[in-house]
């Protein structure tokens, strides 16, 4: 069984976190720019099996797509066209930067911490596996 890789897409940074093996449990991995983030998954897949990706899929309160899946959607033809040999699914990643933001609040990290985006895209990929990971839990 290979790994699951759970990716935020932003214009600017991309938070990529990963399973274990055993897709037990959710890590982060890193933070790359957006410009990097095929070149990474690339190398990463080189040395890693990987089975899925997950892509934070951008929607509203009211399940239409945001703004910013305009984005979203043209990385994940690339990521397609990139990888055909590997799944891609999507996962709804309403409010995950927020709670990203409050969880390493609660951590008890300086206002600095706090502050680093690179840190809130990271925790926020790993709220998008355990996301998928409890879902696909469900269905089996």
């Amino acid at each position: 069984m290979g790994r699951i890789v759970a990716i935020d897409y932003g214009q600017k940074r991309v938070g990529i976190a990963v399973t274990d093996e055993l897709r037990m449990i959710a890590v982060p991995l890193t933070t790359v720019h957006s410009k990097d983030v095929i070149v990474f998954l690339k190398d990463y897949v080189s040395c890693e099996n990987v089975d899925c990706f997950v892509v934070g899929y951008p929607l509203t309160l009211q399940n239409n797509l945001s703004e910013s899946a305009r984005f979203t959607e043209p990385f994940v033809k690339h990521l397609q066209r990139t990888f055909p040999q590997i799944t891609v699914d999507r996962m709804d990643e309403r409010f995950t930067s927020k709670m990203a933001t409050a969880a390493i609040l609660e951590s008890g990290a300086k206002k600095k911490t706090r502050q680093d985006k690179a840190l809130i895209d990271k925790v926020s990929a790993v709220l998008i596996l355990q996301s998928y990971l409890e879902m696909k839990a469900m269905q089996h």
